[in-house]
């Protein structure tokens, strides 16, 4: 029954995004077809075959172990950071310090072409593949590298080139991804191979919403990328690019711990406020739950076990993964309570593996003003409903396909 659930909801988020389809004759249903059923598939390979399970395992022990050889750097600077947690390491040591070896890592392999190279090959098969326009199928592979405004800086040349409402197809795609940077965070809080099978699901699941919502028709002569070379064709000097790369995950650390800092103590605040009406179940957990309960039903839940993940839902998009995933990951790493389940560790983790909440709105709107002209800006501003549907249906729509296949 839960099974038969799971499937109907995949189909019933796929319909949603057809009733707010802002050109529903113009959908190209072949070729969201295939990128469903190749949504599905990978979902299905990741999660039921051997050889899948060993490969997104074998990634997440990759960038477990990243994280450990950066704790060689934090021991160094800060040992008793290391011991202040009974002996074991807290969330910034453990999730966050790390970033400051993992992205100057990803930058270096951008310095030498390497990660430009693969994104390249990967956007053409996924072109080839889906029919997708070139530059939409390089977007959804690089932005999974590099983060949404970090892709939407380096794709200046290409959103001057392009039309606003392929403009606003990289913004709704930008509410959904998630950067390598980063994952080694997340695998330190929840399940490392859920957090690795999420990521491609997300890239699929983006441009099947996208195209359902804002399809777009790309003419032959549109669909190309825009080249750009390094000014006067020359490379900044490793170490300079190295310094300021060290810098920017220094930053990135920065804004995170400020972020999750302030969204727990808002929430602290706001329960605080409601418990003065003396309505004791009057919490911003019990709102989003209701809010977002259907939604969490339709991933294959019982009623009771569906309101929890809908609390953990709700706080996600309006606070953000970080919050969450720390006040899960204990449950959800030993196996216990609502996490005890399975089907909940892997449907939780997916959904909670992108970026998709109010504040990435502001993110990626404020790098489009600095981006594009104002028409092409406003254009986007005035769809900010659309923007955040697109992420909670790109979050659903991976959270149902990978847990159709885990009970």
């Amino acid at each position: 029954m839960l099974i038969a659930i799971n499937v109907i909801g995949i189909l019933v988020f796929i319909g949603v995004a057809y009733l707010f389809s802002n050109d529903k004759k113009n959908i190209q249903w072949k070729s969201v077809g295939i990128v469903l059923v190749l949504e599905v598939f990978l979902a299905w390979f990741f999660t039921q075959f051997k050889a899948g399970q060993i490969a997104v395992q074998g990634a997440a022990d990759g960038f477990n172990w990243l994280v450990s050889v950066a704790s060689k750097g934090i021991a160094f600077a800060l040992p008793d950071w290391l011991t202040a947690n009974n002996g074991g390491p807290n969330f910034v040591t453990s999730a966050l310090l790390p970033i400051l070896l993992v992205v100057p890592l990803f930058d270096i392999l951008t310095y030498f072409g390497i990660l430009p190279w693969i994104i390249k090959w990967i956007g053409k098969a996924l072109t080839f593949i889906t029919g997708q326009p070139k530059f939409e199928a390089f977007f959804s592979i690089e932005m999974m590298f590099l983060g949404n405004t970090e892709v939407l800086a380096v794709s200046k040349n290409q959103l001057e080139s392009m039309s606003a409402r392929r403009n606003f197809t990289l913004a709704m795609m930008s509410m959904s991804c998630v950067t390598s940077a980063i994952i080694g965070s997340y695998t330190q809080m929840v399940p490392g191979q859920y957090v690795l099978t999420a990521v491609p699901l997300n890239i699929l699941g983006a441009i099947v919403i996208s195209a359902i919502l804002n399809p777009t028709k790309v003419e032959p002569e549109d669909d190309v990328i825009v080249k750009v070379d390094s000014e006067n064709g020359k490379k900044e000097p490793f170490f300079s690019f190295l310094g300021d790369s060290i810098l920017g995950a220094g930053k990135l650390i920065l804004i995170i711990t400020a972020t999750v800092i302030a969204f727990v103590a808002l929430a602290a605040l706001i329960d605080q406020l409601f418990s003065l009406t003396g309505f004791h179940w009057l919490t911003l957990e019990n709102i989003f739950g209701v809010i977002m309960f259907p939604f969490a039903w339709l991933l294959g839940f019982n009623v009771q076990d569906a309101f929890h993940i809908a609390q953990f839902m709700g706080t996600k998009l309006v606070t953000n993964e970080f919050v969450v995933m720390g006040e899960i990951s204990k449950s959800i790493m030993a196996n216990k309570g609502l996490f005890s389940s399975e089907h909940a560790r892997i449907v939780m983790t997916v959904f909670l593996t992108s970026f998709a909440n109010f504040g990435t709105i502001g993110m990626i709107l404020g790098a489009f003003k600095g981006l594009v002209n104002k028409e092409k800006n406003e254009y986007i501003s005035s769809r900010v409903g659309y923007m955040l549907l697109s992420g909670v249906l790109v979050s659903l729509l991976s959270a149902a396909t990978a847990g159709m296949f885990v009970w």
